[in-house]
């Protein structure tokens, strides 16, 4: 078993935390920051949109189970990357698209999937998900932690975390864990 890690934004974390939860071959996930300017962000700090930060998922996956490649098509499934600092109704920075790797390797195959999805013209619209490497990674404080699950029945996980689990579901069977 290899542990490889990649951090994704595809807006509020609460959304893509749900929804890798989920994923066959996924061994951990955490919401948190990245990419900011300060140190120690809060949540508070993240939502005034002034750190640079931006709402993240660090995602935790073996790699004998599944590849990064098949990682991205699910992200890029899962959440708009053609809209700058917004999904859906979440707008500001903090919300932006973006693929934050921890090498060379994973640096190249999200530019390739970038470059393929956007030949196929898979989105009606050019795909603006940032590639960067990671900095300044923060743990969201616990309470964001397993959001979803702990609170399906609050609002905006009816509404808004709910439909992307349900198209994770029904486009990804092969990838859900049993």
């Amino acid at each position: 078993m290899t542990i490889e890690s990649i951090t994704l934004g595809g807006g509020c974390f609460w959304c893509v935390e749900a929804v890798f939860e989920l994923v066959k071959g996924v061994t951990k996930v955490e919401s948190g920051y990245s990419n900011g300017k300060t140190s120690n962000p809060t949540y508070e700090d993240v939502c005034s949109g002034t750190t640079g930060y931006v709402e993240v998922l660090r995602v935790e996956f073996d790699t004998s189970v599944i590849t990064l490649k098949d990682i991205l098509h699910i992200f890029f499934a899962t959440h708009n990357p053609t809209t700058l600092n917004q999904q859906g109704n979440d707008i500001g920075t903090q919300y932006r698209s973006g693929i934050y790797y921890e090498n060379e390797q994973q640096n190249l195959i999200a530019n390739q999937i970038i470059k393929e999805f956007s030949n196929q013209n898979i989105f009606d619209q050019p795909i603006v998900t940032e590639v960067k490497a990671l900095e300044k990674y923060s743990p969201a404080e616990s309470y964001h932690q397993n959001y979803f699950k702990n609170n399906p029945n609050q609002g905006y996980c009816s509404y808004v975390v709910a439909p992307k689990v349900a198209k994770f579901r029904k486009g990804f069977i092969q990838w859900l864990k049993t």
